[in-house]
């Protein structure tokens, strides 16, 4: 039972986040962990997460990692990226925390060097999905 949440309800959530953020690349668009919450909970009926707690922030975090891991496979970057805090042009740390365990980010990377890192992920999500 990922984070309080059934496996089935876990499941239905990643499904429904990875289908997401498939069609917001296919508009070449980035969203905000705010309407990927309500998105998700529109989507699925289940409760949304309540970033006050800090318990509700790291599953959030738990569940962009499994969407991630299974686009990567057929993408080869990290969909994730195109998940931002609201009102600012970049990823969470959890995304390059993420990104220097399956090695896509080097350890100790500047702030530049993340930025870089972050952009470079967001136009490849773009490009892969994008209709001409």
């Amino acid at each position: 039972m990922p984070y309080g949440r059934g496996d089935a309800e876990w499941n239905d959530l990643a499904t429904a986040g990875l289908d997401f953020l498939v069609r917001q690349a296919g508009l070449r668009k980035v969203t905000s962990y705010t309407e990927m919450n309500a998105t998700l909970a529109r989507r699925t009926g289940a409760r949304p997460f309540n970033f006050e707690q800090d318990g509700e922030r790291r599953a959030m975090g738990a569940l962009l990692e499994v969407i991630g891991e299974r686009n990567r496979p057929e993408t080869g970057v990290m969909i994730t990226a195109l998940v931002n805090y609201l009102d600012q042009n970049d990823a969470g740390p959890g995304f390059y925390s993420y990104a220097q365990r399956i090695g896509f980010l080097r350890k100790g990377a500047t702030a530049d060097e993340r930025l870089d890192f972050w952009a470079t992920q967001v136009g490849a999500i773009h490009d892969y999905y994008a209709r001409p």
